[in-house]
């Protein structure tokens, strides 16, 4: 048997000649395409030494936020005078040069700096990264801290400085538990860069011999079921080339622990191959409400939606309900749990005084009235003191909100948290604004299903990235079918082909789609996407110009930037 001696090249580049800058980012919120750097911080180390330390300020060009001013005690003042990130990362990047980029949570750091390299028209150095929160989670024991979060590791391994939201200390902080991850990880004979890189995107042998489960599945797009060994669906999944796609469930790509627990669990994959990629993600759909698999988080209950209901009756209501029945009653909705039906409905209450009691009250029998008619928050029909026609006006104003008539409940709405937010009542006032949410959302869901509720028959056609067309056929809000004709071919044949063979659809009860809501939606995301050509629709397809959708598209900014920044310090 010949020896073949290894070289040094075989060994790896040893740890102690790494050069790694630990790096901490101070921001004005959590989004790195809108948000931007308040302050960078950085520590070189190399040998377990530390050779350099790099901090500056950076003026964001924009406020920062109050609460992340307190969080950080980085102020406006503080920043104005401070370089532009245009000056501060060149900067940063020249002291980071040839080193391993190591951040607790990187992706959240890296992320920030990539974006501030595009903005700035800097490229961005292929610099290796190491997340000491990744790697924490496998070498540091839950029953060692309580977390893994900076300040409980900086505590684990005797940091000296304590981490408080400031760059360059949370910077110090990591290159101390850096050093103990690194002890740590040495006594499991990993010595080199190359070892340390691999071990935080280690994959178990187990999960490795797995990877033959991809080896005869179709590079075509479709659904792939996970199934265990007694046939039990597992988890669903959909990509534009199943077996690249099922393969990555083998690989480091793939650090989901609740995938990777699916994946020592299959024994078999099914593929199910589609024409087009909406077919596939509407097939995800169906099959998972129909197989409910385990590993699957969302819509496994599509059954479970909710409808706000404006009864028929002398004295209409509002209610939470199932279904819509074809019984002339106006519903909003589907909501996807009751707390946000609930909130839809606590948001039409805190501007109209409809009744909120649940009996059927009759003009001919009065009874007492309850608290909120002494609070003046309904009319009382139930005394007699509001008649049929005089509560009917109340009515109609609730019919429009429902509608999607929300732009006077906005104004409405806007003046109640004003006044609760000058009576330092903030609390209160983040109720209305989630009511309000809530009932846009619903109102919003109704004005655009509605109409495709009602069309019998819409074609459509997109260009395909092979040079031919996708073709959908949606039958009342669900899809019916799909079809692709190749490069060059006429595609009215497979057009006529497709609407032939297209399941019948039978008309359902508006706004309620003839399938899920999500599928329909989905749906509309494709019809609306760039690109579709309507073939052929059988009746109107509008929204109202003045609906709910205006509305939303003034909250939803807001709503999406106060949960980034509530976010926030969960995050660090």
């Amino acid at each position: 048997m010949t020896m073949v001696q290894g070289t040094f090249d075989d060994l790896g580049t040893p740890l102690a000649s790494v050069s790694f800058v630990v790096v901490d980012l101070e921001t004005t919120g959590g989004s790195p395409a809108e948000c931007g750097i308040t302050e960078i911080g950085a520590v070189r180390v190399r040998g377990g030494e530390v050779v350099g330390e790099f901090q500056t300020l950076v003026n964001p060009g924009e406020a920062i936020p109050a609460f992340i001013a307190v969080l950080t005690g980085i102020t406006d003042a503080m920043v104005a005078d401070a370089p532009r990130i245009e000056s501060a990362l060149p900067a940063f990047l020249e002291f980071a040069a040839g080193s391993v980029l190591v951040a607790h949570n990187a992706g959240f750091d890296i992320s920030f700096l990539k974006a501030a390299a595009r903005r700035t028209d800097h490229e961005w150095p292929r610099f290796p990264v190491l997340d000491t929160v990744h790697l924490a989670r496998q070498l540091v024991r839950r029953d060692e801290v309580p977390n893994h979060r900076l300040a409980s590791l900086a505590r684990l391994f005797r940091s000296t400085t304590t981490p408080d939201h400031r760059a360059l200390h949370d910077a110090r902080a990591t290159v101390d538990v850096l050093h103990g991850l690194i002890e740590r990880v040495g006594n499991l004979g990993v010595h080199s860069l190359e070892e340390l890189l691999d071990y935080t995107a280690r994959v178990s042998p187990a999960r490795r011999r797995k990877r033959h489960l991809a080896d005869d599945l179709p590079d075509q797009p479709g659904v792939y079921l996970f199934k265990d060994g007694d046939g039990r669906v597992l988890y669903v999944g959909t990509s534009v080339s199943i077996r690249t796609r099922v393969r990555s469930y083998f690989t480091a790509s793939e650090h989901r622990r609740r995938m990777g627990e699916m994946v020592r669990l299959a024994e078999s994959v099914s593929p199910v191959v589609c024409a087009t990629t909406l077919e596939a993600e509407v097939r995800e759909l169906r099959l998972i409400a129909e197989h409910k698999p385990r590993y699957n988080r969302r819509s496994r209950h599509p059954e479970k939606a909710l409808w706000v209901k404006l009864t028929v009756e002398p004295f209409p209501r509002l209610s939470v309900v199932r279904t819509v029945a074809d019984d002339g009653a106006r519903y909003l909705g589907p909501f996807g749990s009751r707390q946000s039906a609930e909130a839809a409905v606590a948001a039409v209450h805190e501007v109209l005084p409809l009744r909120q009691c649940v009996e059927r009250l009759s003009p001919t029998r009065p009874r007492s009235a309850c608290a909120l008619a002494e609070m003046g928050r309904c009319g009382a029909p139930c005394t007699g003191a509001q008649g049929v026609d005089e509560y009917a006006e109340v009515v109609e104003r609730a019919a429009e909100l429902l509608a999607g008539g929300t732009r006077d409940l906005l104004v409405a709405l806007q003046e109640r948290m004003a006044e609760l937010s000058a009576g330092q009542r903030f609390e209160d006032a983040q109720v209305v604004r989630d009511r309000l949410v809530a009932l846009v959302r619903g109102a919003t869901r109704s004005q655009r299903l509605d109409p495709l509720a009602r069309i019998p028959e819409l074609v459509a056609a997109r260009r395909s990235v092979t040079g031919g067309w996708e073709v959908v056929c949606v039958r009342h809000g669900r899809l019916a079918g799909s079809t692709t004709s190749p490069r060059g071919a006429d595609p009215m044949p497979y057009i006529a082909a497709l609407r032939a063979s297209a399941e019948v659809v039978a008309a359902p009860v508006a706004p309620a789609t003839a399938a899920t809501a999500e599928e329909s939606e989905k749906v509309l995301r494709w019809l609306e996407s760039p690109g579709v050509r309507v073939v052929e629709v059988d009746g109107p397809w509008t929204c109202p110009v003045a609906g709910a959708a205006a509305v939303r598209e003034e909250l939803e900014p807001l709503e999406a930037s106060r949960r980034r920044t509530a976010g926030f310090a969960g995050v660090r």
